[in-house]
């Protein structure tokens, strides 16, 4: 059955159209149209007949059918009204509004259906009140998908953040790398140009040296090429003559020069300048470069720490450093920075001038919490020493062991012997113990440093080559 306002609607359509009526003409067969539809119908037959009864007209005025128009007009707004306020949905099979809930099915039911077998034993509530339940419902199961989308949200800002500091990383990175091997090659060039300046005073020096001395056999040359001559005339002249000339012919002919010497040590040393030639420069290379037995990670300071551009020393700073919070990196109350290399097997060594004010060296698991504002100790995985802000030394136990020096420390070094469970500090200035942990290590540890405003060094490592 067709509902009342389904009725209305066929019953304003035009029956040219089957649209509600749009500027209606009643012709005086009493039937109505739209005045554009009759005309177009018109136009098509090529006769002027009702589009119902085929009566025929004559009469090219039409008049229109007002109050046809206002109830169309009328209903057409009533209809928008409903459209935009989201009429209210009626029943699929009773025509009735949704008043009912059923909570079993899950659905709106209208009174009728709450009376049906189908809902009759079913529990009901008002649409309102059930509708305020459910809301409830999904307000609290929203919390936490807006806290999923908040942590979401704040891993985006890091990840856009990271992929910022990456570029920036690689910028800067590219720029000291250049930095260093402008260096290398300016020292390689000082290098070429030193040897090939030694060569050419070298060539130099013997060219003179060779060159005078054939200005030398050359008035030698001379004197004795005189000498011959004079003789050999001696020798051609008449027997009385060269008799009475003999004796002092005899002594013109000795001769006071000695041997030439030989030509040696003249030449370029050429071996000198090419034997070995890469090995030398290397070896006089190693005069200029350092070599750290650790370097710092920058990817785990703590935003307020400053690292040198070689990766060898830092100090804590009052500014922060903009820097992605990235899983690795310590925040918080941990102003630390790990080394770049862990260790899970074998011995290693290195110093440390710890500068003044407070400060902490040591080593740490890899897994420990860099989150955390909890002061450390060996329970947690951290196996250090440190000075406090009133000067006092203590190993990093539980609690805290006080040590006692004889001075006030410059260096500390640091030695981890993981295979055996031991990490022990000591004054390298003259060998003095200061502490020693014992721990069955089961990962990788890390060196660790948290300084003061105070320059922290590691301290390089004298480098030597041995030829076997």
């Amino acid at each position: 059955m067709a509902s009342g306002s389904s009725l209305l609607e066929e019953e304003l359509s035009c029956p040219v159209c089957s649209e509600i009526f749009r500027d209606p003409v009643m012709l005086t067969c009493s039937h109505s149209f739209c005045k554009a539809c009759l005309q177009q119908y018109w136009d098509q037959k090529g006769s002027q007949e009702c589009p119902v009864c085929r009566r025929k007209y004559s009469k090219d005025l039409l008049p229109p059918n007002l109050a046809l128009r206002n109830t169309c007009e009328a209903f057409s707004k009533e209809r928008s009204q409903r459209a935009e306020a989201g009429s209210e949905v009626l029943c699929s099979l009773h025509s009735e509004k949704l008043k009912l809930f059923c909570l079993e099915d899950q659905t709106p039911v209208c009174v009728i259906c709450q009376t049906s077998k189908k809902h009759r034993t079913h529990i009901m509530l008002p649409v309102q009140e059930a509708s305020e339940d459910y809301k409830e419902k999904l307000r609290t199961a929203l919390a936490p998908l807006q806290k999923k989308l908040e942590a979401f949200n704040a891993v985006k800002l890091i990840c856009d953040q990271t992929a910022e500091h990456i570029k920036s990383q690689a910028k800067h990175t590219e720029r000291q790398i250049k930095m260093e091997f402008e260096k290398l090659q300016q020292f390689l060039k000082d290098e070429e140009a030193a040897r090939i300046t030694a060569l050419r005073e070298e060539e130099e020096q013997k060219s003179q040296m060779m060159k005078e001395k054939i200005e030398k056999m050359t008035e030698e040359i001379s004197s004795l090429s005189e000498q011959i001559r004079a003789i050999e005339q001696e020798l051609g002249a008449e027997d009385v003559s060269f008799l009475q000339s003999y004796k002092d012919t005899q002594i013109r002919a000795q001769c006071t020069l000695g041997d030439p010497e030989k030509v040696s040590g003249a030449l370029i040393d050429v071996a000198k300048y090419l034997g070995n030639l890469k090995y030398r420069v290397w070896e006089k290379m190693l005069g200029t470069v350092q070599y750290t037995p650790v370097t710092l990670d920058p990817n785990t300071a703590h935003p307020k720490l400053s690292l040198s551009e070689d990766l060898t020393s830092v100090r804590y700073s009052r500014e922060r450093q903009q820097v992605p919070d990235n899983a690795e990196r310590f925040h918080l109350g941990q102003h630390w920075v790990l080394g770049s290399e862990g260790f899970s097997s074998g011995r290693h060594c290195w110093d440390v001038e710890v500068g003044g004010g407070s400060w902490m060296v040591g080593v740490v698991k890899e897994s420990i919490s860099r989150k955390g504002d909890v002061y450390p100790h060996s329970a947690e995985g951290v196996w250090g020493i440190l000075q406090n802000k009133n000067g006092k030394y203590a190993a990093l136990t539980s609690p805290h062991t006080a040590l006692t020096v004889q001075r006030d420390l410059q260096r500390v070094r640091v030695q981890l012997d993981w295979d055996r469970g031991e990490v022990s500090f000591s004054d390298p200035s003259d060998n003095t113990p200061l502490y020693t942990f014992r721990h069955s290590f089961t990962e990788r540890l890390f060196p660790f440093f948290r300084p003061s405003t105070h320059k922290m060094q590691i301290c390089p490592l004298k480098v030597s080559v041995s030829v076997k």
